[in-house]
């Protein structure tokens, strides 16, 4: 039991850690390059040349699919809602449609004009050997929003325009209801946290058994069925089936506090200690890395407003930040977050997660990216990178994704607003910084 955890247990009902929201980038690789674009015409679809008439007619065709399709699943084709980033908006919108969604379903389709890269075709119409190339254009984009019988619920985004760019949105705690559901545990779920379970212990282990296997599955099932353009055959013996990248991973640690006073109180002595922690030298306590000249990336620290019971308190560093704040009233997020998995040591390629090793540590044990530390009130832990090099290797057995970290790399893990004491393995108490950094083995 850590400190922090220690200090303020009487006042803790209970915790637990998890992955929020994963959105994976999907691509075919066949694709990507226009010399591979026309040998695929040429193999499969006996020679057709490559226009502006035909990658118009494929995005047709899937204009007339999705018409087609959208009343027989009963799915209805709804307009973005007005407002810049809001996603609370869009997710109100279709609360009712997940209402009474059966499993598979597709409960509507949202459409919204995004930025895709997609194939252009340079030269004029009647051109039968045009200059191929990839261009950024903003398009209409369709976004499947299905409940999946696995990970509830989820969408797909895709873009109807050649070679068919795709994302996903998972979040685990969804596909966490669902596993304690079939056990038959006592839950009360709130959006994207619970605030009540029968037993943490077991919610606890759930969250840690996830594997890339459990991404790539669901992941690919959907986007076979989300791009009628190829079929089975060309994906068995082209290849030619989306391929799924980590675009932003986020990993949330939740402490649920038994009266909102408590978690009042503390949070706002946090903010209180933590209103000068936009200084690089802070950020470099942070998320121990040097801020040096060749540093190229964001560098702040924000408080904002976002209509929450508290202000959330938000740090930046490189591709990535940390935030914490409270939501349900007693609920106690930190959250680390990443647009580049890189920085933490981990390829893109969701196949390539990396196996459990005898280093890593499942369930509780393992040091997670948010540790929870220090008896004085918590700001933000984050782990930023720092991770051992391991060999990296496709999912065979299904490694536990919150293994990641192990206790070689405990230097990874530093809380804001902490004091000196010694990393694990240590005799003696002894200061590591000289600002109020408190490392302390989870």
């Amino acid at each position: 039991m850590n400190a922090f955890f220690e200090h303020h247990k009487d006042s803790i009902q209970f915790g637990y850690r998890c992955f929020d929201r994963i959105l994976l980038n999907g691509l075919i690789q066949p694709f990507q390059q226009p010399e591979r674009v026309l040998g695929f015409f040429n193999t499969y679809r006996e020679g057709k040349r490559v226009t502006k008439r035909t990658l118009t007619e494929i995005a047709d065709q899937f204009q007339y699919w999705l018409k087609n399709r959208s009343p027989k699943w009963g799915a209805p084709m709804l307009e973005h809602p007005d407002g810049d980033g809001d996603e609370g908006r869009r997710d109100r919108l279709l609360d009712a449609y997940f209402q009474n969604a059966k499993p598979n379903q597709v409960v509507a389709i949202l459409k919204a004009r995004e930025p895709a890269r997609i194939l252009v075709a340079i030269g004029d119409k009647d051109n039968d050997s045009p200059h191929l190339e990839y261009k950024q254009r903003w398009v209409n984009q369709y976004n499947f929003y299905v409940n999946d019988p696995h990970w509830g619920r989820m969408f797909v985004r895709m873009c109807p325009y050649f070679p068919f760019s795709a994302r996903v949105c998972l979040n685990q705690h969804h596909w966490l209801a669902i596993r304690m559901r079939e056990e038959k545990i006592d839950f009360q779920q709130s959006g994207n946290a619970f605030l009540r379970c029968g037993n943490p212990a077991r919610l606890q282990e759930l969250a840690d058994s996830l594997t890339a296997r459990d991404l790539l599955q669901c992941g690919q099932k959907w986007l076979a069925a989300f791009t009628p353009f190829i079929t089975d055959k060309e994906r068995k013996q082209a290849g030619c089936q989306h391929r799924l990248f980590f675009a932003q991973v986020e990993y949330c640690d939740n402490l649920i506090f038994h009266r909102r006073a408590a978690i009042e109180e503390l949070t706002q002595r946090l903010l209180d200690l933590n209103r000068n922690i936009g200084q690089p030298n802070k950020i470099t306590t942070i998320f121990g890395r040097k801020v040096t000249q060749q540093y190229k990336g964001k560098l702040q620290s924000v408080i904002e407003d976002l209509d929450l019971p508290n202000p959330v308190i938000r740090s930046h560093y490189g591709h990535g930040f940390a935030k914490q704040y409270v939501r349900d009233d007693r609920l106690l997020r930190t959250e680390p977050a990443t647009n580049n998995v890189y920085d933490y040591g981990v390829h893109k390629n969701v196949e390539n997660c990396p196996n459990s090793g005898p280093g890593c540590q499942r369930s509780s044990t393992t040091t997670t990216t948010s540790n929870r530390t220090s008896w004085r009130p918590l700001s933000i832990a984050r782990n930023c990178g720092n991770w051992p090099s391991r060999p990296f290797s496709p999912v065979a057995g299904g490694s536990p994704v919150s293994s990641w970290i192990t206790r070689d790399n405990w230097r990874s893990c530093i809380p804001w607003s902490a004091l000196p004491t010694s990393p694990p393995g240590e005799a003696s108490p002894r200061p590591i910084f000289t600002t109020r950094l408190w490392m302390l083995w989870g």
